[in-house]
């Protein structure tokens, strides 16, 4: 099967630096399908290697963000044996997750609506997560008697604590979108109607930053949370040194003698 959904279920747009990816199928709240999940993972590969991308917003038409996945649309499993399930699961919304936490550019989900299963985790895995007043994020797995996969047991006790991940995880109930900010799932809710133009802000300033010191950031700040003092200081040193051959590190210095407002490339 080629990879690589129609246009019309990912729509893809770039515009002043953004890469924005949009998940365009409300007439089932945008449930995920083996070939969405697949052309945004190659979509936010394509935004790591393209130095005129300088940010990413993955975001979604309808009232829905995205109901989780859509298996109808999956490749025939045939015959199931031990270890079919894992790889499924390694090959698929863990890698998919990966993908978003692995782009070198800063990506910011903006959740129009409900967020549940792997699309709760797709925007959990995201750099900055704004949310209109109308979304829920579900861990949706317990109602199907399942465990959470595509990375939410590791991502939600690193955003929330460890009894916090327990209850969403345990019991499966919707988490408003201003709850969700007090647990510190969300950096911010906005009114639904100003979702779009918020995200368009945060994205174009982050468009216009030093895009490899804040890739850099972004995979310090990732790493942090799974290797001790020593070496998170050692990684601190390394990505400083690597940041500092960059024209937009050099830049920065330079603005800052010069007492000027600095005119950053992403180079």
């Amino acid at each position: 099967m080629p990879i690589g959904a129609p246009v019309s279920d990912v729509l893809h747009t770039v515009e002043n630096g953004v890469s924005w990816i949009t998940l365009n199928r409300p007439e089932v709240m945008n449930a995920v399908t083996w070939d969405q999940r697949e052309r945004i993972i190659a979509l936010l590969a394509e935004a790591s290697a393209d130095p005129d991308v300088r940010c990413v917003v993955v975001t979604a038409t309808g009232r829905g963000f995205c109901a989780g996945a859509d298996l109808r649309g999956a490749p025939a499993a045939g015959d199931r044996v031990a270890g079919d399930v894992a790889r499924m699961i390694r090959l698929g919304a863990q890698r998919f997750i990966g993908a978003v936490m692995d782009c070198e550019k800063p990506v910011i989900a903006a959740v129009n609506g409900t967020a549940a299963g792997i699309g709760a985790h797709l925007a959990l895995a995201c750099d900055l997560v704004l949310a209109a007043d109308s979304a829920r994020f579900i861990e949706v797995f317990v109602r199907r008697g399942l465990v959470p996969d595509g990375g939410g047991a590791y991502l939600l006790p690193r955003l929330i604590g460890p009894r916090r991940a327990k209850e969403l995880m345990f019991f499966g109930d919707a988490v408003g979108a201003a709850e969700a900010r007090e647990m510190g799932l969300v950096n911010r809710v906005v009114p639904a109607d100003e979702l779009a133009k918020t995200a368009r802000d945060w994205a174009e300033r982050l468009a216009q930053g030093p895009t490899r010191a804040l890739t850099l950031t972004k995979q310090l700040v990732n790493a942090s949370l799974d290797t001790d003092r020593s070496t998170a200081f050692a990684a601190e040193a390394t990505a400083q040194e690597i940041n500092m051959t960059t024209r937009d590190a050099q830049e920065g210095v330079t603005s800052f003698v010069e007492r000027r407002e600095a005119r950053y490339e992403g180079k």
